[in-house]
């Protein structure tokens, strides 16, 4: 439950680092003062627009009361969209101003724990779209809260995006590190508990387990339907099975999920469960042997999955040897499937379909010009 003392706590944590701020004294004149670090405001601190004119916030002395109205609001709308939520409680905040300074770092790191607790992801703005945000903040000041709301579902898209990015090594901003920093902090005293959240996390497994069982079919389909179809020419060997740790053979194609997740900029994780269906088609010298892989991406237990397809063309010395003599890897997905812990099957299913038929159709075109 967010309090004030909790909203106290990390107003001090943001703010270790800062001694002073500046305050308008009863004449107008701007001076430096001690910052109340995890304290309410006892000045006023209207700033004064391009234009010459004064914005003005909450008055300190109804900032106690303002910040018990908005901590008295927010459980009524625990059930609506959380980033709606988020940016209301956002605008709201920054409205009452209760803080001397910090009130932007603050008001970040609560949308932010808002967004977590709704199981989204950190509330990163950058410096580019300062002048969307400060505009969008004006917009909602005239009651219009579209377009903030807008601004933070692009910034959890980007967000979720850049979850999934190979690249985690690059550098990142201050406000992500103090961020991170915030949400760790917290992490205990909300006691959220690790092993219940990654068994939530791997519900994503069950999806993944759908969809093998879905393309197992399709597959089949397609396989016996190319199977007629170069009968003509040879009788054709046709195998289709499943993989995955319920196979225990979870890490076959370890190296071609890879590679096939590098394709979209992803990073595979291999250290939660994979799953996989095989399709081979051999008529003579060639073989076909086309793959799906379900597996997590992320360095990190994210609750987010992808399938990818890919295949490869084989030739053999002659068609009843087993030597390998030549061998060609190609994607076949052209864009990832990507799914949560939070997708139904049935909501998932006609996409997947789709997907699948595309790659199927592009590893078939394949082989049949190796014929």
């Amino acid at each position: 439950m967010l309090t004030k003392g909790v909203i106290h706590e990390l107003h001090s944590i943001l703010t270790r680092h800062q001694d002073t701020t500046t305050a308008i004294d009863q004449f107008g004149n701007r001076r430096e003062i001690p910052l109340l670090k995890g304290k309410f405001k006892e000045h006023p601190n209207n700033p004064r627009r391009d234009d010459g004119s004064i914005h003005e916030y909450c008055p300190p002395v109804h900032v106690d009361s303002e910040i018990d109205n908005l901590l008295s609001w927010l459980p009524s709308y625990e059930q609506d969209d959380p980033i709606i939520v988020g940016a209301w409680f956002h605008h709201r905040f920054t409205q009452i101003h209760p803080y001397q300074d910090g009130n932007g770092r603050l008001a970040r790191a609560l949308t932010t724990l808002i967004l977590l607790r709704a199981r989204l992801l950190s509330l990163v703005l950058d410096r580019d779209l300062r002048a969307a945000y400060i505009t969008s903040l004006e917009l909602a000041d005239a009651n219009d809260l579209a377009p903030l709301a807008s601004l933070f579902a692009r910034l959890e898209r980007s967000a979720i995006l850049q979850a999934l990015s190979v690249d985690v090594d690059k550098e990142v901003s201050q406000q992500r590190n103090i961020t991170s920093a915030v949400i760790a902090g917290l992490a205990d005293k909300f006691g959220k508990r690790r092993l219940e959240r990654n068994a939530e996390l791997r519900r994503a497994n069950s999806v993944a387990r759908e969809l093998r069982l879905q393309a197992h079919t399709a597959v089949g389909v397609v396989f016996d339907q190319l199977g007629a179809a170069v009968s003509e020419v040879a009788e054709p060997e046709i195998r289709v099975i499943d993989g995955g740790p319920d196979y225990k053979n979870a890490h076959w194609y370890r190296n071609e999920v890879v590679a096939s997740a590098k394709e979209g900029n992803k990073f595979a994780n291999f250290t939660e469960d994979h799953y996989f269906l095989k399709a081979t088609i051999r008529a003579e010298r060639e073989r076909l042997v086309f793959v799906i892989s379900f597996h997590h991406v992320g360095r990190e237990l994210s609750g987010i999955m992808e399938a990818t397809a890919f295949a490869k063309l084989e030739s053999f010395e002659d068609s009843e040897d087993r030597q390998l003599v030549l061998e060609n890897f190609f994607v076949c997905s052209l864009e990832p499937l990507v799914f949560t812990y939070k997708t139904a099957i049935g909501d998932i299913e006609a996409a997947f379909s789709r997907w699948l038929d595309s790659a199927l159709a592009i590893a078939v075109k394949e082989y049949g010009d190796r014929l």
